[in-house]
């Protein structure tokens, strides 16, 4: 965008469209954005380049602000999901027809359609054709420098009856800085939001960018360097705690990866493992929602899960809870409800936890159909890291079976892979896990 501006020798912005209430976010999605958000606002006018915050629905803020400061090109981030997409739709519908949009795929190191033109049965598909891809696209990361002094002043327009009063340049920048000159009232913004206040904001980890390199930089100092062989296990501290930061953009992936290869040398089985999974297995979830609409219900499931589940969708269940009682962790099952009040506490559930949680609420809902609606329900409304195809992908692999295989058939799951308690008291210490 920085350089489309300075070719064409017109000003440029960085809008943000905040819809006052999103799907099942709460303040404790919101308040970490906007942190973050109130962080690059900082930053951008520190390097000369206007913030805006329009508040509303942005097929209709957008595309009027463009109208309104003659914008001549429009440049947005790249998200694989529904409501994303749908937005950018209905902007592109909406905006002036000499007014290009363009999508950038920040989101992945490869972009999800250079990396696969279709979607991909699971990680060993998809793998080879990241990592061949990977000399071309994990470089180095360009510097945003600061824009030149003068660059808004040539893109003034031109006096009536000047010589160039033919071919007038543009008058986006004078429109700009007069409707940037005023930061941000972040606390007007967050007064103005109408979503849930009653799920507590997080207090483990502080938003934005400097915070999240912090954190990155901990991971590789402290616990890269126990990823390989320990991550899965939920009593010890191996995770990064980077996904946070890379659900709202604050911190990117690619620069995360530059990082561990470069300092991560000493501890080449742990770097191996991170990367495939921060990009094949980050990538391979953009993969899944990209090409496949229905991500988030059993109709985006493969044709032999989709058949095995019904199959034994009425299958007698040992037990059977409700939403509220999931929600509440008032289960029979101790380790169960320890991992449910942790995301509840903290936002954050551990990763192999999170693969037994949406197994048993397979097992203890009544349907199929049900069970993943509410295991969204619950990782969307609780995980800071909600509503990401990391989160679509790993309840449906739980639950469906996304990029998994037929197992042995059982009851109630079908040929869903199986997980249970006993699994669990092989791999770590339940009781320290439900004391913690």
């Amino acid at each position: 965008a920085r350089d489309l501006a300075l070719r064409h020798k017109v000003g440029l912005c960085v809008i943000f469209s905040l819809v006052p209430t999103f799907s099942e976010a709460t303040i404790r999605h919101y308040g970490f954005m906007i942190k973050g958000l109130a962080e690059v606002e900082g930053e951008l006018r520190g390097l000369g380049i206007p913030f805006h915050c329009l508040m509303g629905d942005p097929v209709q803020t957008l595309p009027q602000f463009v109208e309104t400061h003659d914008a001549c090109a429009l440049v947005a981030d790249f998200s694989p999901l529904r409501v994303g997409n749908f937005w950018k739709k209905g902007i592109a519908g909406k905006l002036p027809p000499n007014v290009p949009f363009y999508e950038v795929d920040t989101h992945n190191v490869v972009p999800v359609w250079i990396a696969s033109d279709k979607q991909e049965v699971g990680a060993r598909t998809i793998r080879k054709k990241i990592t061949e891809k990977l000399p071309t696209w994990l470089t180095e990361i360009p510097t945003l420098d600061a824009l030149p002094t003068d660059a808004f002043q040539s893109a003034s327009a031109p006096s009536a009856g000047s010589a160039s009063a033919a071919a007038p340049l543009r008058h986006t920048s004078a429109s700009l800085l007069k409707v940037c000159a005023e930061p941000t009232d972040w606390d007007a913004v967050r007064a103005s939001l109408t979503v849930d206040q009653s799920v507590g904001e997080i207090d483990w980890c502080e938003p934005g960018y400097k915070a999240g390199m912090a954190m990155a930089n901990d991971f590789i100092a402290k616990r890269l360097k126990l990823f390989a062989d320990k991550r899965n296990d939920p009593n010890l501290h191996a995770s990064s705690d980077l996904s946070p930061y890379y659900h709202f953009g604050q911190i990117s992936p690619h620069r995360v990866a530059l990082m561990v290869k470069a300092n991560g040398k000493s501890h080449s089985e742990s770097v191996a493992s991170f990367l495939e999974e921060s990009i094949v297995r980050r990538e391979l979830a953009d993969n899944y929602c990209f090409y496949q609409p229905n991500y988030d219900s059993l109709d985006g499931a493969a044709g032999w899960a989709r058949d095995s589940l019904e199959l034994h969708s009425g299958d007698k269940r040992e037990y059977v809870y409700t939403l509220e009682q999931l929600e509440q962790a008032r289960s029979h099952e101790d380790i169960w409800n320890a991992a449910q009040r942790q995301m509840v506490t903290t936002g954050k559930m551990h990763g192999f936890m999170r693969m037994y949680w949406a197994k048993k609420i397979l097992e203890w809902s009544p349907t199929p159909a049900e069970a993943l609606r509410r295991a969204i329900y619950l990782n969307d409304r609780y995980s800071i890291d909600g509503r990401d195809p990391n989160g679509y992908v790993g309840v449906g692999w739980a639950i469906m079976g996304v990029h998994d295989m037929g197992w042995a058939e059982r009851s109630i799951f079908g040929k869903i892979r199986f997980m249970n308690y006993a699994g669990c008291k092989r791999k770590f210490d339940l009781k320290a896990y439900c004391a913690a």
